[in-house]
């Protein structure tokens, strides 16, 4: 058994040692937030929090995840409540067809916790590893900026 903090629970699974982060939170808890795209780390799709940091869970075996946090968009608000990025991509209108904003949001999520009031240049270095296929991009920067403006 392999365990895992996920979204600041505890949980067990029983997986093989090749398989990645993005299949066990998908296939064994249910969480797909986190979306299966390229598979190569290529698109951002994926993208969750490994003890705070923006990584591509479709690169991330799931055995190296043992005493590491994992968060993932399913667990960024608290107390059932949206995050303020979140809050932002609404406000903004920051998604067309929705399928790369759990990895925008949380690559920007890294960003916010790391550095409480990021320059435009520091939001746009977070972002870059994130492809939005509908190209939202502009709507996905004003978000964060009124995310960092709040």
């Amino acid at each position: 058994m392999t365990p895992l903090r996920v979204n600041g629970e505890h949980v067990e699974l029983d997986v093989e040692p090749r398989r990645t982060l993005l299949d066990a939170l998908r296939a064994d808890l249910g969480l797909t937030g986190a979306k299966k795209a390229c598979d190569m780390g290529n698109c951002g799709a994926c993208t969750v929090l490994l003890d705070g940091e923006a990584v591509y869970s479709c690169l991330v075996l799931a055995v190296d995840c043992v005493a590491r946090a994992v968060t993932t968009i399913e667990g960024l608000g608290e107390g059932g409540k949206l995050h303020r990025l979140q809050e932002a991509f609404i406000a903004a209108d920051a998604f067309q067809c929705g399928f790369c904003t759990p990895g925008q949001l949380m690559a920007l999520a890294a960003l916010f916790e790391r550095v409480a009031r990021p320059s435009d240049a520091q939001i746009m270095r977070a972002l870059s590893g994130n492809l939005c296929r509908c190209g939202a991009y502009q709507h996905i920067l004003r978000a964060a900026r009124m995310a960092r403006d709040r």
